[in-house]
């Protein structure tokens, strides 16, 4: 049977060797997300919901893409993929309540709509910024292969989406590492109210994916049977020859990107065309041409549909307001763990900083068997600081994992290995490259539990700090952009034994870590390493020096530059190093402080908006009482990191902290 419609596309049904049964449950599988988006859109006239993002003239895909899987296959929709969550049979109360913000929703009233996951369901669920979610789907994949599991994971883009930087890294790692994904692209026309040829220059998506080294398929988006069965057999196949592939499905949307935008910049002869190719009409008009579905049939089904959805529709609208917690609020923004410190046994041997980092790594990786490294150069060349040195030898390609230089996509992909049970150490070559996957760190990983309840077991190494005449961009000191985001854990160790110690314990830890590690102090101290595998204390402080003058607090080199400073200025100096950035150390910074009187922070970092700036405040607010002196601090210079050995001498802290030190020290 066919179906046309000038201006859109040809839908051919043809039921293949499908059995009456089966093209029976994709009816009543597709009419349940049209029948809820029915009543939703009342809701929202009435006020009853507050946002709907809909997918009305696109459900065939997610349906289709659905019922193809087995139900233990990873899918990570969009926004307008509700067939997903209900073909896995989502209990619909618990679905309504996430759209009403209600406590037994998904996300406990903490994002909406389709914004979460469910591992229960093998869903998981998309945020705002849409691209990320390919990078996670490569994570899942890989996890499979690295387990020798026959899976496939399918991941939906919009033709808007696509456009995005993490659309190419996504499809990119995929095809080189040859990862059983399925990239569905629902090509419905528009990005909001961007037209497609605005948004790209070629005319289907089935041109990019020889681009990549992958196959790429066009589907009838409207046509259920189409989708389900180019899925299924992709599926199949991908389960035995692991490769990644491209879908490309032809949709249109009939209604606004979400509800409030409207629809008034689509030709109202297009609408008009593709409203006759309503996935939901046409497909319930073939099976009735074919004496697969009567009239008794449709109503019964239609009906057992509609009672499901307002059965379930009262028991959520029954449920009350969620009621605010702060204790809950706060417990949630990281996964349960408690750090049972583990003390160093035996012989302790002299280890430079760098060493002592890959001493802690190889003893890690030794530990957990699920813990996968992934980074630029990391394999036979050892990383471009050689931590990794003999790594890809000792444990393997599939564990020590060269990536192409795509910091996004490799970030992603941790938190998809952190989906399936893995580990994942990140390495940025340098510090200021990560830039380029901050949107994962900040709102992937950091988030991703206090709004679904799923951890983010993945450690990101940052080779930090100038100090070597290597410029703006191989010498930031960025940890202050990191700060600021609940959810991340933040370590700085400024020797030897703290390096080892604090990896170990960020790699233990099954939240997200950002561990830095100063270049400068990579080759040039050293010191007593413990052989054996142990870890320092998340969250607590060290005194590196002890005083009654004046209390220096500071982390990483800036250790080294107040120990250098008090002694030169012969200063009785408590010297606090801070080691966890986040969470900090409140109870050692008072304790300092109060006994001091005097206090001063130094850090690298530019002094504007520095962690220093954070710490004195809460200093001056809870700390007054005891104070002699002003609360002060020094940073680098409020401009970028110069290269010339003069200029970033200048730049530097070190000098500047000396003499404040001294004013601090005769106020």
């Amino acid at each position: 049977m066919e179906i046309t419609s000038q201006n859109a596309q040809k839908l051919t049904f043809d039921r293949k060797n499908y059995s009456d049964k089966t093209l029976l449950a994709l009816y009543k599988s597709l009419i349940t997300p049209r029948r809820i988006e029915e009543k939703m859109l009342i809701l929202l006239r009435q006020g009853r919901i507050s946002k709907w993002f809909s997918g009305w003239g696109q459900e065939a895909i997610s349906i289709g893409a659905v019922n193809a899987l087995a139900k233990d296959e990873f899918i990570l929709p969009m926004h307008r993929n509700l067939g997903i969550f209900t073909g896995r049979n989502m209990p619909l109360e618990r679905l309504f309540a996430q759209f009403q913000g209600k406590a037994s929703g998904f996300t406990k009233g903490r994002d909406r709509s389709f914004h979460f996951g469910s591992i229960e369901h093998h869903i998981v669920g998309m945020i705002s910024h849409l691209g990320p979610q390919l990078a996670i789907a490569d994570g899942i994949a890989l996890a499979h292969k690295l387990s020798k599991e026959e899976k496939v994971t399918l991941v939906f883009s919009g033709d808007g989406a696509s456009s995005e930087g993490d659309f190419h890294e996504g499809l990119n790692v995929a095809a080189v590492w040859k990862l059983p994904v399925i990239f569905v692209v629902e090509h419905n026309g528009y990005g909001l109210s961007t037209p497609s040829e605005e948004q790209f220059a070629f005319k289907y998506f089935t041109e990019k994916g020889p681009g990549y080294g992958m196959e790429a398929f066009r589907v009838q988006g409207n046509n259920v049977l189409d989708v389900y069965d180019t899925i299924l057999k992709l599926a199949e196949d991908i389960r035995k020859n692991p490769r990644p592939v491209l879908v490309e499905a032809i949709t249109f949307r009939m209604r606004g990107h979400e509800e409030a935008s409207g629809t008034k910049y689509v030709p109202k002869e297009l609408m008009e065309e593709w409203s006759k190719l309503d996935p939901v009409e046409t497909y319930e008009s073939y099976l009735e041409s074919i004496d697969v579905l009567n009239e008794k049939t449709k109503e019964s089904l239609n009906k057992e549909v509609k009672k499901a959805i307002n059965d379930a529709l009262e028991i959520a609208f029954a449920e009350e307001p969620i009621q605010a917690n702060l204790e809950k609020e706060l417990a949630d923004v990281y996964a349960p763990f408690s750090q049972e410190v583990i003390e160093p046994k035996g012989p302790s041997t002299e280890k430079r900083f760098i060493d002592a980092i890959s001493d802690g790594l190889r003893e890690s990786m030794e530990k957990y068997p699920n813990l996968i490294l992934m980074g630029q150069d990391i394999g036979e060349y050892g990383g471009v600081f050689k931590i990794t040195d003999g790594f890809k030898a000792k444990f393997g390609g599939d564990r020590v994992r060269n990536t192409p230089l795509c910091e996004s996509a490799i970030i992603g992909a941790g938190l998809g290995l952190s989906i399936k049970g893995y580990k994942a150490m990140v390495e940025m070559q340098f510090a200021d490259f990560v830039s380029v996957g901050f949107n994962q760190i900040v709102n992937n990983l950091a988030k991703i539990h206090y709004r679904w309840g799923q951890n983010a077991d993945v450690v990101v190494r940052m080779p930090t700090g100038a100090g070597t005449a290597a410029g703006p961009f191989h010498s930031q000191s960025n940890e202050a952009w990191f700060f600021h985001t609940p959810g991340l854990k933040i370590v700085y160790p400024s020797n030897p034994h703290d390096a080892k110690g604090l990896l170990n314990a960020a790699l233990e830890d099954p939240n997200p870590y950002l561990y830095f590690e100063h270049k400068l102090l990579y080759r040039s101290i050293s010191g007593p390493v413990p052989d054996s595998y142990y870890t320092v204390e998340i969250g607590k402080a060290a005194l590196a020096k002890e005083g009654t003058q004046v209390s220096i607090i500071t982390y990483g080199v800036g250790v080294h530059w107040a120990i250098k400073a008090v002694e030169e200025l012969g200063i009785s100096a408590d010297i606090l190093d801070l080691r966890t950035l986040l969470p900090w150390d409140q109870e050692a910074v008072a304790a300092s402080v109060k006994k001091t009187g005097k206090v001063i922070f130094l850090h690298e970092d530019t002094l504007t908006g520095g962690i220093g700036a954070e710490i004195c405040a809460w200093i001056s607010e809870h700390c007054f009482r005891w104070l002699d002196a002003p609360v002060m601090r020094e940073g680098s210079l409020d401009t970028p990191v110069p290269f010339a050995p003069n200029l970033e001498k200048q730049f530097l802290p070190e000098v500047r902290f000396k003499s404040k030190l001294k004013e601090l020290i005769d106020f």
